[in-house]
């Protein structure tokens, strides 16, 4: 299904490109396939939007993305195997490679690299946590119905829940491996020694581990994602260094054992260490600001969330956001803020859709309030109606300030991290002290939003304004 309905995009993409030798790095984030390209004045974009299964296409900075939506990993795979390009692997290609010849060290671009570092480590455990995090809104819902741990099936059911963030260093650490083109095995490896259960145990009892003398401090690690992807870049550089100067003929033996016995002491004595201590100041400060602005902030980033997601910048949230789950269990801003945004969109296209006499207008309002509210995907709503009139973007923007406004104030939180930041998204708020109250409370959030949204581009919106 997925090949035949991005064939002609995977066929075509490369000559509207500018050939495959225009394209520096290609790379994918969750709704978006990602292209850095040589010259950018070349590129076809409206043939490229007009093709099967593009959504849209935007330039943010030096970065070409075509909007594919909830399947782009269908549209990626299939591009990279049709016109042979090798899969996203070390951020060395980024800050190191090619692209360093179109791009100066500059701060910009330093906080580039190490936000796409990061990015990549994280993003293709999203699903895992996606899953598991579902399973563990069951779990809630079970408890509803009276269904407790005391139960086989309760307790088979919270061992998968638990499991991709109890041992979300494994899976962390092999992601990094592979963006930093290291061994994904040893990256593993680094990982599971920080979450190995006699270690986990004995720290929780308080032992006092050495290394060579050496004190390691006494944390755990386990939900946690800063000391995994620190540890494992370091390690990369190590385990090419072993690589370099170990005879070939002992290289399978001396790279990895050389490359393990180093970052022991380095990894458990420094470098996991210190990304805890940054994961838990990041959880922290969230915290801290959410309990001293959290209404206004979660209005405010509601009301802007549209241009947070044109400029690709919600991307830049996801270590936050896995750091939230698994350190917290919940996340209080960003995801309550993103769900109110996401339909709200939908709701201003809905109302252009409704009060237009334009039947183009009026269908593409329809399909696009649709994808908006029931997929998450507000870059057609964005694109083809709110921005294109103006008007209705102001009315999305005042309705979601109203919503989120409303939803801070009665501290609605997220459980479970949502697959699809919309309608879909719903179950994921069950839990805390009183589940469905916070469920119900989203509801009447999203209702309030919906509601203003539409009265507001109603009332701004003007037929006339359609070109």
């Amino acid at each position: 299904m997925g090949k035949s309905k991005y064939e002609q995009l995977a066929n075509s993409i490369c000559d509207l490109l500018g050939g495959k030798s225009n394209v520096e790095f290609f790379t994918h984030c969750v709704t978006r396939l990602r292209f850095n390209l040589k010259d950018q004045s070349i590129v076809k974009k409206e043939e490229i939007e007009k093709l099967p299964g593009v959504l849209g296409s935007q330039w943010s900075g030096e970065q070409y993305q075509i909007i594919i939506g909830q399947s782009v990993g269908d549209a990626y795979n299939l591009i990279c195997k049709v016109a042979g390009f090798e899969k996203a692997g070390s951020v060395d290609d980024i800050i190191d490679g090619d692209l360093t010849e179109k791009k100066p060290i500059t701060v910009g671009n330093i906080l580039n690299g190490i936000l796409d570092a990061i990015s990549g480590s994280l993003t293709p455990a999203i699903p895992v946590l996606i899953g598991c995090g579902m399973v563990k809104v069951l779990l809630i819902v079970l408890e509803l119905f009276g269904i407790t741990a005391e139960n086989s099936t309760y307790q088979i059911l919270s061992f998968v829940g638990d499991a991709g963030f109890y041992f979300l260093p494994i899976l962390v650490g092999g992601n990094a491996a592979k963006k930093f083109g290291a061994n994904q095995g040893l990256g593993m490896v680094m990982g599971a020694m920080l979450v190995y259960p006699t270690f986990v145990n004995e720290v929780a009892a308080g032992t006092a581990f050495t290394f060579l003398n050496i004190p390691i401090y006494g944390a755990s690690y386990t939900s946690t994602i800063f000391p995994a992807i620190l540890t494992v870049w370091v390690m990369s550089y190590v385990e090419k260094f072993f690589a370099k100067i170990a005879p070939d003929f002992l290289r399978s033996i001396i790279e990895p054992l050389c490359t393990l016995l180093v970052m022991v002491p380095l990894s458990f004595c420094l470098l996991a260490p210190a990304g805890a201590f940054l994961g838990n100041y990041v959880s922290a400060f969230v915290i801290w600001l959410y309990n001293l602005i959290g209404p206004v902030g979660v209005m405010v980033l509601a009301a802007f969330m549209p241009f947070f997601i044109m400029t690709g910048m919600h991307a830049a949230f996801v270590p936050y956001l896995l750091q939230m789950f698994s350190s917290n269990g919940y996340e209080p801003i960003f995801f309550t803020a993103l769900v109110i945004s996401n339909i709200d969109q939908g709701a201003a296209s809905f109302a252009v859709a409704v009060k237009s006499k334009d039947k183009q207008v009026k269908s593409t309002g329809l399909s696009c309030a649709i994808t908006a509210i029931v997929g998450g995907v507000t870059e057609p709503a964005m694109y083809g109606i709110n921005l294109k009139y103006k008007k209705p973007m102001w009315g999305a923007m005042i309705g979601s300030a109203i919503g989120g406004l409303f939803a801070g104030l009665m501290s609605v939180y997220i459980y479970a991290f949502a697959g699809a930041s919309a309608l879909p998204a719903i179950p994921c708020f069950v839990g805390g002290d009183n589940p469905l109250r916070n469920v119900i409370l989203l509801c009447v959030s999203i209702v309030i939003g919906i509601v203003s949204t539409f009265v507001a581009t109603f009332i701004l919106y003007k037929d006339e304004e359609v070109a």
